[in-house]
């Protein structure tokens, strides 16, 4: 089980976090403040720290540069501040990520996962109805048959596959695979889509079942990963 260390000044939101993803396997251990956080990263293991910015005394920057002097466990911003300068400034002193509040349980569980998967080599193949996606070895096959993808179609689907029955807005995946300073259109993720699905036809794979378009908002994995 991961543990995922939580620092915010609001105990409200310190609450919401944890209820998102306490359920999906997280192991949620909360502070609130840098300093408390510090304290406890010295003295315990954690394996990602969700950070706030605007925390008193100190705040989220000052926090990330001191933990990145001892420790190089990945850190996640979570804030309002969603200024380009802002999401530079902490990806430059040290933080892996960042979210900006509001955001949807769906992509901040995706990012998270992406994170962990990056920092910690926690590779894995997802099957699904005879389907198989391999990240370790940058493949996808349906029984023996390989399925070329490019990088982002193969991104995408194992964005998909990763989170079974989930919707995800083109927005969702543009921030979850491009980044939010991308200067990406919403209908390139639907030219993604369309090629996804005319190669695993061509494998005689059943797309139209699993790959499913919700109309209105997004894209979603229809079934169940293993």
């Amino acid at each position: 089980m991961y543990t995922l260390l939580l620092v915010d000044d609001e105990e409200r939101m310190l609450d919401l976090l944890e209820l998102y993803l306490a359920p999906n396997g997280y192991r949620c251990v909360k502070r609130r403040s840098g300093a408390e956080a510090i304290d406890y990263l010295r003295h315990h293991h954690a394996d990602l720290v969700l950070l706030d910015v605007m925390m008193p005394e100190l705040d989220g920057w000052e926090t990330c540069r001191r933990i990145r002097s001892f420790s190089d466990v990945p850190i996640m911003m979570v804030t309002a501040r969603d200024e380009p300068t802002d999401i530079v400034q902490g990806l430059k002193i040290g933080a892996d990520d960042y979210v900006t509040k509001p955001f949807h349980e769906a992509e901040l569980l995706a990012r998270i996962e992406a994170v962990l998967r990056r920092t910690a080599g926690n590779y894995s193949a997802i099957r699904a109805a005879g389907l198989v996606w391999d990240e370790q070895e940058h493949t996808v096959r349906y029984g023996e048959t390989p399925i070329a993808l490019t990088p982002k179609e193969f991104a995408i689907l194992g964005l998909l596959l990763t989170h079974p029955n989930q919707v995800f807005s083109r927005g969702q995946i543009i921030a979850s695979l491009w980044g939010y300073l991308a200067d990406t259109e919403e209908r390139t993720v639907d030219s993604h889509m369309k090629n996804i699905r005319e190669k695993l036809r061509k494998a005689g794979f059943p797309a139209d079942d699993y790959l499913q378009t919700v109309w209105g908002v997004g894209y979603k994995w229809n079934g169940h990963k293993s």
